[in-house]
């Protein structure tokens, strides 16, 4: 491509980046607004005019995906030779090539899972520790690197910020654990990723000669979401950099969601500090959402009065945001799947449609309702309820718990039962994979809590409700967190769980983490395309007190009073019966309705629609033909087999 074609593609401030060949430069992106292209342009516009040799730039990225996208893009302009890399990818090539004439001998083999090195400097401090525990101690040591903190330094400076230390351990005891850890590595002669980072910057920084010869081949670099970058990144970016500037940096300090991890926004925002001479670049036409979708973005940002960009929708007008409010998490949840169904109806693809919520836990009545409409799933950055394994153990429990005959006080019961697996009735840390078992956990507790039946028939409705949702998927609607899903777009979004507690969660007790969380949700909302709908729910289960709030970030835009869907009419799911279907469907309709007002609940806790359609077209005679149905399992067949075959005779 000519230079004149790589411009042209370009919006005006796209352009203001591509053209700007010579750092530093700051380009301010915010969420939709094309920043992948322009850096992409930039760096090809620069081979094109000759202002760069492309083997001479570095870009560097958070993940092998972006990293991929760029060296495709690249590609598709014309240029080859640019090193698209993430920062420890690109580090370990150097490290590997000049660790002979630096250190000598071969390098150590680099280990992908610190967990094995954590437990043995635990069992070396005399430390008893599960695997949970291992997984939490292996986070906090790997915050502590990328951090620039050193374990003699731990205690100190973790106090300094709040930071607890976690899975019960003294700040004292982590340092120790350190110490410990550096030590086992040393001895199994073993790399871990940050090692990588901060031994080149060592090399480089103690052997001139080395950083000559990087700084010789690499002129130019590129940093795309550096609101993400960690000390340790950034100091590693120092040593590439030498007393040069020729760097541009791209990112949002309105999607900075990391900051557990060790990321800051701080080396964007004071970027211009840094280097006086900074041209800032803001991009902010939105390609992505409808100008609905963006105007609530906005708002919810300029209320924090952060830095960064106001998004100007480029897309044409589309549905309003919806604002849904629930009795409970399972009506939500129910909600939420009808409103996938009826988008699918429509001929909006499985695929681009998603579930977003703050924490894990929060997937199951989502796979529940799902399944029960026949809608296949897809769970990014986590397994499905029933996979993980604190589930699967207290399944186990449970089981024996029924087998022993143990108390028939079913909230009792499954309390004491799942006592072994790890619940108790506080969770027992703020964050990590404890916290995150508990969750899992918990939701069982909920769920026992509104159960009406034995525990023997709590258990079946565990088995069958875990057997509906390994059914094998391909296509499907995504479940994901709001961690997972950075980075991603989807034509239709339901962010779920948006009441006090949740989000933001409970745990945030600072400023800063409070504007954590509002970033999170910012991330959330600009993830839709065109549909975005928001919910929570006021209760956790039918029966249980409708306590919550709505979450303080939306309280100036949620409608003063809740919008209610009009009353129901035959759906998506009776559409393709013929007429004697259609009026058997009816039929059980009207007994569906009756039952529910009678228990003075939801319809749809006595059967779903799919489960009532699918009678209808098979017209069971007997009860193995109705125990065949999806949705009708032993409790529903004791408690209601006999109407519905009646009905269906009568018909």
């Amino acid at each position: 491509m000519s230079a004149r074609e790589i411009l042209d593609s370009l919006d005006p401030e796209q352009r203001a980046v591509a053209t700007a060949l010579h750092g530093p430069v700051c380009v301010l992106a915010g969420a939709g607004t094309g920043k992948t292209r322009a850096i992409t342009h930039r760096i090809a516009y620069g081979v094109t005019v000759n202002a760069y040799d492309p083997q001479a730039v570095l870009a560097v990225t958070f993940t092998a995906r972006a990293a991929g996208e760029m060296r495709t893009r690249l590609r598709s302009l014309g240029v080859a030779g640019v090193q698209a890399r993430t920062f420890h990818a690109a580090a370990l090539r150097q490290l590997s090539y000049f660790w002979p004439q630096a250190i000598g001998g071969q390098i150590p083999t680099l280990v992908e899972h610190k967990a094995p090195l954590v437990a043995a400097a635990a069992r070396a401090g005399g430390h008893s520790v599960d695997r949970l525990t291992v997984r939490d101690l292996a986070a906090e040591i790997e915050w502590a690197k990328v951090s620039l903190v050193a374990p003699e330094d731990y205690a100190a400076v973790t106090a300094q910020a709040g930071r607890e230390a976690p899975a019960g351990f003294a700040r004292d005891q982590v340092g120790a654990l350190m110490h410990e850890y550096e030590r086992v590595k040393d001895s199994q002669v073993v790399l871990d990723f940050e090692d990588i980072l901060l031994l080149l910057s060592d090399v480089i920084a103690r052997h001139p000669e080395i950083g000559d010869t990087i700084r010789r081949r690499y002129r130019h670099f590129v940093v795309d979401e550096y609101q993400d970058v960690s000390p340790l990144q950034q100091y590693l970016l120092d040593q590439w950099l030498g007393d040069r500037d020729d760097l541009c940096v791209v990112g949002d300090p309105s999607q900075t969601i990391y900051s557990f991890a060790g990321a800051t926004p701080t080396h964007l925002t004071g970027f211009s500090r840094t280097y006086p001479h900074t041209e800032i670049v803001r991009l902010v036409r939105n390609y992505r959402s409808t100008p609905e979708v963006v105007a609530l973005a906005n708002a919810l940002v300029d209320t924090a009065g952060r830095e960064g960009v106001t998004l100007q929708a480029q897309q044409s007008s589309g549905p309003a945001v919806q604002y849904r409010t629930y009795p409970h998490d399972h009506a939500e949840a129910e909600g939420v799947a009808e409103a996938c169904h009826e988008l699918i109806s429509a001929g909006v693809p499985a695929s681009a449609i998603a579930i977003v919520y703050r924490t894990n836990a929060q997937s199951e009545p989502l796979e529940e309702a799902l399944t029960a409409r026949d809608i296949g799933y897809l769970v990014r950055g986590g397994q499905r309820f029933f996979e993980r394994e604190e589930v699967k153990k207290a399944m186990v429990l449970l089981r024996a718990a029924v087998t022993a005959a143990l108390d028939e006080d079913v909230p009792v019961a499954v309390r004491d039962a799942l006592v072994e697996a790890g619940w108790a009735e506080k969770p027992p840390a703020p964050r990590g994979a404890r916290k995150e078992r508990w969750d899992s956990l918990q939701a069982i507790v909920a769920l026992a809590d509104d159960w009406e039946g034995t525990l023997a028939q709590f258990h079946q409705e565990l088995q069958e409700r875990a057997m509906a949702q390994h059914a094998p998927v391909v296509e499907g609607v995504t479940l994901t967190t709001i961690h997972a899903a950075k980075g991603l777009e989807w034509e239709a979004v339901f962010v779920v769980g948006l009441s006090e507690g949740l989000l933001p969660i409970s745990l945030a007790d600072t400023d800063d983490a409070i504007a954590e969380e509002r970033r999170l949700l910012y991330v959330a909302i600009t993830r839709a395309r065109r549909h975005l709908t928001l919910s929570y729910a006021r209760a956790r289960g039918e029966s249980t007190r409708a306590n919550r709030t709505r979450t303080r970030f939306l309280e100036r835009q949620w409608p003063s009073s809740p919008r209610r869907r009009a009353p129901s009419r035959p759906g998506p799911v009776a559409a393709d019966l013929d007429a004697n279907d259609a009026r058997l469907f009816d039929k059980l309709t009207q007994w569906r309705r009756a039952h529910a007002e009678g228990d003075g609940k939801p319809a749809y806790t006595v059967l779903v629609d799919v489960s009532l359609a699918e009678i209808a077209r098979s017209r069971p005679r007997t009860r193995a033909e109705l125990a065949s149905v999806r949705g009708i399992g032993p409790t529903k067949m004791e408690k209601y087999g006999a109407e519905i075959l009646a009905i269906v005779a009568g018909d």
